[in-house]
């Protein structure tokens, strides 16, 4: 029987209980039946028991049990691999506890602490191949949620989030603090729930990544504060690294907008994550239509620069 005495708080730059909850999480998702152990009537925890665990992974009960106790930074990938086969993880939890288990091992070379990541600057070409996406919806995105570069009707495509408090009282947007502060986002967001718990998921994996991080800390926090729904989310533990699938948002000015995106991953910083998040409505749908007018409000309107364009009766070089 596992008690409250085993509980571990983990001081400053430590994620031995990140490791901790995440593994008990897990564990605690699993039926026997699915692992083809035994089940019984009498069964005191959730899940399968630290044991059982064990047995799976081919490790003594007494490993295993301070494995889940965070001491994972000495471990070696063979037994990692061990653990995540016994606990079934996707793709995505596996990479998060490779993650972990990296982050525990720097943390044992250097002192304890965190730092602020300084936000990453988007090269002008980044930029430029933005903006000549005039059909496409098109942002980037950091590890901490930030929109860190978009083109023009990615910023009418979310219009509601842009002009939303939690981005104009910070000077950027953020999926996060949208989802989860703006009271709007529910209407905003059709699959609302379903958003939001693959934004929490998100920046848990972006915490297992870097741990380290002062700024995502701090918006953790200011989210648990602040949102009962996040607060319940970010206890799940859940992690989601790849996502893309569809999108469907009500548009305050065209209307329902059900459209698929891709997400790709640019090796902009070795010390930054970035993702280019692209949309794209089906051809000859209704919201290829929409998405087309919402296009057509964008366009830039530019004075002609060839002499020969020039209206009759405009000198060439003066504003019409």
């Amino acid at each position: 029987m596992e008690s409250a005495s085993e509980n571990h708080t983990a001081g400053p730059g430590d994620n031995r209980s990140e490791i901790r909850d995440f593994l008990i999480s897990r564990r605690a998702k699993l039926a026997p039946e699915q692992v083809g152990m035994p089940t019984s009537r009498r069964r005191r925890v959730p899940g399968l028991r630290r044991e059982e665990v064990a047995v799976l992974a081919g490790v003594s009960t007494e490993w295993y049990t301070r494995l889940e106790k965070g001491h994972i930074g000495g471990v070696s990938e063979e037994v990692l691999e061990a653990v995540a086969g016994a606990l079934l993880l996707d793709e995505d939890e596996r990479t998060y506890l490779f993650q972990l288990a990296r982050a525990a091992r720097s943390a044992r070379r250097r002192p304890h602490g965190s730092h602020r990541r300084k936000i990453e600057e988007i090269p002008p070409s980044m930029q430029w191949a933005l903006d000549s996406m005039t059909m496409a919806p098109a942002f980037v995105r950091s590890g901490r949620l930030d929109i860190t570069a978009s083109n023009a009707l990615c910023r009418a495509l979310y219009a509601p989030m842009f002009d939303s408090g939690t981005t104009v009282d910070r000077g950027r947007a953020n999926f996060a603090r949208y989802f989860f502060l703006d009271p709007g986002s529910a209407d905003f967001f059709v699959d609302w729930e379903d958003g939001a718990r693959a934004t929490v998921a998100m920046l848990r994996a972006e915490a297992g990544r870097e741990p380290h991080d002062r700024a995502l800390r701090e918006l953790v926090g200011e989210l648990s504060t602040l949102s009962a729904d996040f607060r319940t989310m970010w206890a799940s533990h859940d992690v989601r690294i790849h996502h893309e699938g569809a999108k469907r948002l009500n548009h305050p000015e065209v209307g329902r907008l059900e459209m698929t995106f891709r997400s790709l991953n640019l090796p902009l910083s070795p010390r930054a994550d970035h993702n280019l998040i692209i949309y794209a409505a089906e051809p000859g749908s209704p919201a290829a239509e929409r998405l087309a007018l919402l296009a057509s409000w964008t366009a830039p309107r530019s004075a002609p620069t060839d002499p020969a364009a020039a209206p009759a009766g405009t000198p060439s070089g003066t504003p019409g």
